[in-house]
Parts: C-alpha cells; sequence; structure tokens
C-alpha cells in the first residue's frame, strides 16, 4: 500500500480541539489512500480513530474508522399521548418499571430471547466463527439496550407530544466483526489497519458490517416497539410510526461526493444529505433536537451525532457526584437507585449542544427541539 499526497481536513468545532485530539487526526491524514477529513463538532478521543470524524477513501476501508458498535444509531418516533401525563410520578414511575421490565440492558435468559426479522436472520455472514458469536450472543443481545451511553428517552417536544429516542447499536456481534476482520487487515502504520475492498477480505467485512447495520436498525425497532406497547398498557397510548426518524452513525458507505465515488467511513458523526432527516441528542438532562441536513460538500454531508464528551467516563466520576448528578437531573425521571452509576454520563460530562449546533449551523437546520421527560439507561 502506497502513501497518497495528504488529506484536506474541514473542521466544525465548538471548542479548540485537544492535543491528543488534533494528533489522532493528523496521523489519520497520512493514513494511505486517505482522501478527505471532515471533523464534526461532537469530536473526542478514542482509541485509533477519534468519534466524531468522518473519511473518504477510494478503495481502503479502516474498520477503526467505523468502530466496534457497528451501526450504532438513533431512532425517534412520536406516540398520540400528551407528554404531561408524566407529571404525575406514579404514572412516571410505573412506566419507568416496566419498560425496564421490557427492555434489559443485557439479557441472560436465553428463553426469552426476541426473534430478529426474518430479512436479518436469512443473511449468512463472511467466517463460522462470527456466525457462531451471531447465533449466540447476537441472538440474546437482541434487543436488549447495553450500557454506557445507550438510553431510551421519553421527550417532549414543542407542542406538548411526547417521543421517544433510542440510542443503541449492535453490540457485541458489532465488536465480534470488528475484530475478526481486523486480525486480517494490513497495518499501514500509526497502530491503523486496512482492507482493500477490491480483495475477498474487504468484501466480507464489508458484507459483515452492512449486516450488522441492519441487526442495529432492526433491534432498535423491536425495543421501540416495545416501548410502545408499555405506554399502551398504561397509558392507552399508540405508536405513530409514520413519524419515525432512523439513522446510524458507525458505518461505511459508498457515496458519490462532486462526481466521485469514496468510501465514506463515519464514526460518531451522522448522514446529512440535503433534505435528510436526523436525530441529535443531547445529555441525559438536556434538549435534543430533529435537524434536516443541508448536504454540505466539504462535511461529505455529514453532522455531529450528538453532544460528545467534554469529560472523559474517569475524569466524570471523579468529578460529578451522585447528589450532582441528582441536581443536574432536576424534572427527568429516571431510576435514582442507579445514580452512583451513572455518574460518567451525567449532564456536565457532555458538551453544550446548542453550541455544537451553532457549530454546525451549515450542516443541519433543526425542525424540532424536545426536552427529556424519562431517562432509561442501564448504569
Amino acid at each position: 500500500m502506497t502513501k497518497s499526497s495528504l488529506a484536506p481536513v474541514r473542521t466544525w468545532l465548538a471548542a479548540p480541539m485537544d492535543r491528543d485530539v488534533s494528533e489522532a487526526i493528523e496521523r489519520l491524514r497520512h493514513a494511505p489512500d486517505v482522501k478527505q477529513i471532515a471533523v464534526m463538532p461532537d469530536v473526542h478521543l478514542a482509541a485509533d480513530v477519534c468519534i466524531g470524524v468522518v473519511v473518504a477513501t477510494s478503495h481502503l476501508i479502516y474498520p477503526q474508522a467505523v468502530g466496534s458498535d457497528i451501526g450504532c444509531g438513533m431512532l425517534a418516533v412520536a406516540f398520540n399521548v400528551e407528554a404531561a401525563r408524566f407529571e404525575d410520578p406514579s404514572i412516571a414511575g410505573q412506566v419507568l418499571a416496566q419498560i425496564g421490565r421490557a427492555i434489559p440492558t443485557r439479557r441472560r435468559n436465553r428463553r426469552a430471547t426476541v426473534a430478529p426479522p426474518a430479512d436479518v436472520e436469512a443473511i449468512t455472514l463472511s467466517h463460522a466463527s462470527i456466525e457462531a458469536t451471531r447465533r449466540k450472543e447476537g441472538a440474546i443481545e437482541f434487543a436488549t439496550l447495553g450500557s454506557g451511553n445507550h438510553f431510551i428517552e421519553l421527550q417532549a417536544d414543542e407542542d406538548g407530544r411526547l417521543w421517544l429516542m433510542v440510542h443503541s447499536g449492535s453490540r457485541g456481534i458489532g465488536q465480534a466483526i470488528r475484530d475478526h476482520h481486523m486480525a486480517g487487515a494490513e497495518s499501514v502504520g500509526s497502530g491503523l489497519r486496512a482492507l482493500d475492498m477490491r480483495s475477498d477480505a474487504g468484501v466480507a467485512y464489508l458484507h459483515d458490517a452492512s449486516w450488522a447495520r441492519r441487526y442495529a436498525d432492526a433491534s432498535r425497532r423491536a425495543m421501540a416497539a416495545d416501548v410502545g406497547n408499555v405506554l399502551a398498557a398504561t397509558l392507552g397510548g399508540g405508536t405513530c410510526w409514520e413519524t419515525a426518524i432512523a439513522t446510524d452513525h458507525n458505518h461505511a458507505s459508498l457515496e458519490q461526493h462532486g462526481g466521485q465515488d469514496f468510501w465514506v467511513h463515519r464514526k460518531g458523526a451522522m448522514p446529512a444529505w440535503s433534505g435528510e432527516s436526523g436525530v441529535l441528542p443531547g445529555s441525559m438532562g438536556s434538549e435534543s433536537f430533529h435537524v434536516e441536513g443541508r448536504g454540505h460538500a466539504d462535511a461529505l454531508c455529514s453532522s455531529a451525532h450528538g453532544a460528545g464528551r467534554i469529560l472523559s467516563r474517569t475524569a466524570a466520576r471523579r468529578k460529578v457526584t451522585a447528589n450532582e448528578l441528582r441536581r443536574q437531573m432536576n424534572g427527568v425521571w429516571y431510576d435514582y437507585r442507579l445514580s452512583d452509576k451513572l455518574r460518567d454520563e451525567a449532564p456536565a460530562a457532555y458538551k453544550d449542544i446548542r453550541a455544537v449546533l451553532r457549530a454546525e449551523h451549515e450542516l443541519v437546520k433543526v425542525t424540532r427541539v424536545l426536552r427529556p421527560v424519562l431517562n432509561y439507561k442501564g448504569g
């Protein structure tokens, strides 16, 4: 693999980049076949390739520029329920408890699994080892939330209507796909490894990664249906599927930009083609937004995928106490018993989502503002 000339880098920043982030992007800029880089305002340090970075190549695929949670993304959908119903603590408590029972963060009972759709089940992965993982962990983890920054949130729009936002990904099977294909990828320096999409190995990765995106999307839809069932049972509300907005932010996609075909890698960045709807979450205690893409060419038609961390998990746990988290979450229902475990997800650990929006005003426009009403995380 030969090195190409240095790729142009365009940035949309809500704050100056940390030195570690800048150095990581510079290393990526020197990698073979990297043609263009766009840095989103939620950029922050992660292993190998930063989160909030978009990379275009002509033929090399960088699994590290997609990440391990392939297909991680967002689903938003409205209900015919007034958000004001959650001013009643007994209703909020009942709904929160029932969501926790309906949607585990992790599932241990194999007999309680939820079957993926037939079109997801019908696809066979490229190697027996990851197919075995898919049949075991993939089966048991489907329609489970996971931990970390994954969440289910009920929100109120400007008109007081109740909306759902789900953030989750491909769980363990996505990581298994990444790890399997990374083992066969070629080292290109600076800790990066690449696959040539013109090779059998590159084709196999793209096949498996595409399946992981479908699996993750179907998993989010299954969880949304479960939340809808909870609301129907408790409040008599229905799910308005015609309002659904679905997007993911960890993928590699063949796209045309400037009349050329590129493999666009997005790691913590969502597509924002002109007119395309997207979901931009804040922290668990701040506003979130539905947006519409402006199709900005220099950004490779991309957007931030959320607020982005400003504190590492270690720093957040050092700085935020359980009582401080409860103060920051004032007015939002959540399981207070998990306050200590959720300190690294405190609103103070994230950038100001409105600053992110201001930094990327060229990339998206806001179509709906939502405030959090109830947040469910696994801790």
